[in-house]
């Protein structure tokens, strides 16, 4: 459970002042919050819940949100700029994630693009010969938004960390870990979450500023293992196999192929398979 009247008094000086809507169980958090904005909810909403039963992350993935475990919040924006900067959101609210929870763990986080959180520590390690791998995912964002012409009429950000879990399923892309876990110790849902939207609020609230955002790729590249020099698999529409070359300016991955660079602007990586 979260202590609402703490949370409210927390965040009285952001944008998130008298608009956190909170449920014990719901859905989704992020069909919670893209239905509110259909119906006009106003700038700043924030949408919470302790469970989720039908949590999902990119591409239609479930994402588990045991009761009580995770860290499971959308915020919806309204944030009066281009539809050219819309691709820039992940990366803005990807840097927020992780600015928050080194905040409250200091632990740090990897940035695989566009969306996922994973952390590379020794206390990930099921046992000690186990070899270091490229980090277990703890956290992944959602982002879906509505334009109208060449506007954005809002953005979604959904949020999803794992903090105090001590199981996970083992048929997973990538292995995961919880702050928890991580750290050896039990981590305040309450101030990771007090910690997100401030941080959120301070990355996106100057995104229609061409100064900030043709900071934003390098400010990700430096948080990110898997954007230089990195042999992945590309997923999605861009499908290929190749090693990262940086973002662009745009915030979109480069990849050197055999046939050539490609410009990845929609979907996700993976370290590639190798024999």
């Amino acid at each position: 459970m979260y202590d609402m009247a703490a949370l409210e008094a927390a965040l009285q000086n952001t944008i998130f002042s008298g608009r956190l809507y909170y449920s014990a169980v719901t859905g989704s958090t992020n069909s919670d919050a893209m239905a509110a904005a259909r119906a006009g909810a106003p700038h700043g909403s924030v949408y919470l819940a302790d469970e989720q039963l039908a949590g999902r992350g990119r591409g239609d993935h479930r994402w588990e949100s045991a009761a009580g475990q995770g860290l499971y919040v959308s915020v919806l924006l309204r944030p009066g700029v281009s539809s050219r900067t819309l691709h820039l959101f992940p990366l803005a609210a990807g840097l927020a994630a992780a600015e928050a929870v080194f905040r409250v763990s200091r632990l740090t986080v990897d940035l695989r693009w566009p969306n996922d959180l994973l952390i590379s520590t020794p206390q990930t390690k099921t046992s000690p010969r186990e070899p270091r791998s490229d980090g277990r995912k703890t956290g992944g964002i959602l982002v879906e938004s509505k334009t109208d012409r060449d506007e954005v009429a809002f953005v979604v950000i959904g949020i999803g960390i794992n903090v105090h879990q001590q199981r996970f399923v083992s048929d997973v892309a990538t292995p995961a870990t919880s702050l928890d876990l991580a750290l050896g110790r039990t981590i305040s849902r309450q101030e990771l979450l007090i910690a997100l939207l401030e941080s959120l609020e301070r990355e996106t609230c100057c995104l229609h500023d061409p100064a900030v955002t043709a900071v934003l790729p390098a400010r990700v590249e430096q948080v990110s293992t898997w954007l230089w020099d990195r042999q992945v698999e590309v997923h999605g529409p861009q499908a290929c196999t190749g090693v990262t070359a940086g973002l662009d300016e745009n915030g979109f991955l480069r990849v050197k192929t055999d046939k050539g660079f490609v410009t990845v602007q929609t979907g996700g990586i993976r370290a590639a398979k190798t024999d």
